[in-house]
């Protein structure tokens, strides 16, 4: 089969790699133009770019997908099905009606939950224990398109934004290619989204931003969620501190180091210090339960355990982030 492959960020690279080595022919490779980068504005290729690039594959890069001029250039290479995968723009039907046999998108979610641009962010962030990857055949709607093929992939109770990202990567490789052999045979039919629907929308910088009145479990998936990009943080006297591992901390309402805070557990507001046990950890007052904070990053220095940062600033019992 002649594919033309369609994607920009670094999860979609193995699956690129995959269809080039397998028994199909990617024509073409379609990704978002170079972006500018680093403090001197460097023009930057996306991921996927610089992999077709080393397999000697033509890269399109248009300012719109719409395009008249890049949909006439599309279909000069008489692909059998396009493939996508975080390509990062709406498709309009004139290109999703190209290819003979249509336009294969390979989603990070069990479709119809958490359509969207950040599926893997919000299933860690909604506590699933369980999320995958789905292959559907795209329509005009925003991850509506008729069901092909999933995958389950389980969540661990660590699992970060990134090392998801690795292990549905890595699941969309074997799903793609069975999904291609069906469509071929026949044997993969398309199949209507039903079922409760929910949609993971755009995640922006400020989100990373801790508010501690909400419950400790809640944040410390959001320190998951939120890694590598844009990151959890807080502030300590007028500092940003990035947090990369905490845990959740139930404890006692009595057991508060009230003789250093001088007031009861329940008095004592979200975001203060409650304890330094070890002086390894931070634990800090959520709005139910605590957070013991494991690693960060103080503003303009590494990423370190949280003894390491203890040993060069000094927080005490009772005093606040995040203010």
């Amino acid at each position: 089969m002649k594919i033309v492959f369609m994607g920009t960020p670094e999860i979609a690279v193995p699956v690129l790699e995959t269809l080039i080595k397998s028994e199909h022919e990617v024509a073409a490779v379609v990704t978002r133009v170079d972006t500018a980068k680093g403090r001197h504005g460097a023009l930057t290729p996306s991921p996927v770019k610089e992999k077709a690039l080393e397999y000697d594959i033509p890269v399109l890069q248009p300012q719109k997908a719409s395009d008249p001029e890049f949909l006439s250039q599309l279909a000069t290479y008489n692909a059998d099905a396009f493939v996508v995968m975080a390509y990062g723009k709406i498709l309009k039907p004139e290109l999703l009606a190209i290819p003979p046999l249509g336009c294969v998108n390979i989603h990070t979610s069990l479709l119809p939950v958490y359509r969207g641009a950040s599926p893997i962010s919000a299933a860690i962030l909604a506590g699933e224990k369980e999320t995958g990857v789905t292959t559907m055949m795209m329509d005009e709607g925003l991850d509506t398109g008729d069901i092909l093929l999933t995958e389950k992939v389980s969540v661990a109770p660590k699992e970060t934004t990134l090392s998801l990202e690795e292990k549905l990567s890595q699941a969309a490789c074997g799903l793609i290619l069975r999904t291609l052999a069906g469509l071929c045979d026949g044997s993969v039919k398309p199949v209507k989204q039903t079922g409760e629907t929910c949609y993971a929308g755009m995640i922006k910088k400020e989100d990373g931003l801790i508010n501690w009145s909400e419950p400790a479990e809640l944040i410390e998936r959001k320190i998951r969620a939120y890694y590598p990009w844009p990151g959890a943080y807080t502030t300590y006297k007028g500092s940003r501190i990035k947090i990369f591992d905490a845990d959740v901390v139930q404890t006692d309402k009595e057991d508060c180091n009230a003789d250093v805070l001088g007031c009861a557990r329940e008095k004592a507001s979200a975001g203060t210090v409650t304890d330094l046990p070890d002086n390894k950890a931070i634990t800090v007052i959520c709005g139910e339960g605590n957070l013991m904070i494991n690693e960060l990053q103080a503003e303009g220095k590494k990423r370190m355990k949280t003894a390491d940062f203890l040993r060069g600033i000094k927080i005490s019992v009772g005093e606040k982030l995040g203010e």
